[in-house]
């Protein structure tokens, strides 16, 4: 998130009005004021790693007795650790607190067109527990079941203090699922339950005593990788996640920008050239060159087991001569929306992850580089070609996020619906 935002400051902020907030409590009992400097607070850290008081007061511009304030409810709160006292610097010795793993937990379900992760992840995006399923095409009721048995296993691993800390469920999956009946090969009218159904209502009578919030998978992704990967590191991207089918998200002034509908960084549906371009071929929608569909499809046409690509998802060192083709065709795609996009942005980076094997994630840089390098450049601004850190469950870690964003980070209601 834009955590350099000036803070704002009342009277509440003063060394007076010390009185630490149960975690229950958040976001119910406090001044706006306060909330939204406490976030700020939790927001740099989170991107620092660990600061000190001293540094704290000096990138937010609150007095070290306000920053002394909230820092100490945040400990109280059980949101921040206080690490070891750092010595041998000028003036006094000064801690570094940093974000507590165990401050607080959230949920994710991802949603996909193949497969469905459920995770368990904790204030760090450290996944402390997960459960997967894989099937030809999603069904709500399918999707309930699975979650209904699996989250009272996933978290059990939690103590009970630590159950308390859950700040609720992130839905992450694609919008207008019925639309990609064609793609997915499934019977015609399979998907039309999508059309009136609402899972996140269904979770939460599941599941009462927790939010349910939801959002666009390609969006989540994009959140996952602004608020614990690389992407932290610039300003503006444009973000490229390759599932099923590839979808996106866009970032400027270090903010997700979610769009009037919530669907902005619908980059599947750029227009690309198909490979025959140059010799008159069609405009196709990258989705349909640049989605790992399009290898299953390749696996299928040559006998192989197209559900290998979901049932081994970080070995497809078997799928040779078709991943050298979809590799191919995927990279080719890519150039020409990159092109594209920066036609319109001038982004600092594109940030291209998928569920995919690092390794192939680590080709397909290569390639797409290599072909974006041969396209006419002329008149747009150069930008960073990178590889996303998150992986491939940065949709199910964006999912989990949501709860935890909505609880503790600035801006958060860009991210979802409710």
């Amino acid at each position: 998130m834009d955590e350099f935002a000036p803070p704002v400051r009342s009277a509440g902020d003063m060394p007076g009005d010390a009185t630490p907030v149960s975690f229950g409590g958040r976001g119910t009992n406090q001044t706006g004021v306060r909330l939204y400097n406490e976030r700020l607070i939790l927001s740099l850290i989170r991107r620092h790693r660990a600061l000190a008081k001293a540094e704290i007061a000096r990138l937010t511009g609150l007095s070290a007795q306000t920053t002394t304030v909230i820092m100490n409810r945040l400990q109280a709160d059980g949101l921040l650790l206080a690490g070891e006292r750092l010595r041998g610097r000028i003036g006094q010795p000064s801690v570094p607190f940093s974000l507590n793993p165990d401050g607080a937990f959230g949920i994710g379900l991802m949603i996909g067109r193949r497969s469905c992760d459920l995770v368990l992840m904790d204030f760090l995006a450290g996944i402390r527990a997960r459960a997967r399923i894989t099937y030809a095409y999603p069904l709500p009721a399918t999707l309930i079941d699975f979650a209904r048995a699996e989250i009272p296993r996933l978290i059990a691993v939690l103590s009970e203090e630590q159950r308390a800390r859950i700040t609720g469920i992130g839905v992450a999956m694609p919008f207008d699922l019925w639309s990609w009946e064609a793609d997915l090969d499934t019977p015609p009218g399979a998907l039309a339950v999508w059309h009136d159904n609402d899972i996140a209502a269904e979770l939460g009578l599941i599941f009462p005593q927790w939010p349910v919030r939801m959002c666009n998978d390609g969006t989540s992704a994009c959140a996952a990788e602004l608020t614990f990967g690389r992407g932290a590191g610039f300003a503006d991207f444009a973000y490229f996640y390759i599932g099923t089918f590839i979808g996106g998200g866009v970032v400027l002034g270090g903010t997700l920008f979610p769009g009037r509908s919530g669907n902005a960084g619908a980059l599947g549906s750029m227009p690309i050239l198909c490979r025959d371009g140059a010799r008159g071929g069609s405009v196709q929608q990258l989705i349909r060159s640049a989605s790992i569909y399009r290898l299953e499809r390749r696996l299928i046409a040559r006998g192989l087991n197209g559900t290998d690509i979901w049932l081994s998802p970080d070995d497809w060192s078997s799928f040779a001569e078709p991943l050298d083709e979809w590799l191919d065709e995927a990279a080719d795609g890519l150039a020409q929306a990159i092109a594209a996009a920066l036609s319109v942005i001038d982004f600092e980076a594109i940030v291209i992850d998928g569920a995919f094997p690092v390794a192939v994630r680590e080709a397909l840089l290569a390639r797409t580089r290599e072909r974006f390098s041969a396209i006419d450049r002329q008149g747009l601004t150069p930008a960073q070609i990178v590889e996303g850190s998150v992986g491939r469950d940065a949709r199910a870690i964006g999912g989990a996020a949501l709860p935890l964003l909505a609880t503790f980070a600035r801006d958060f209601d860009v991210l979802f619906k409710e």
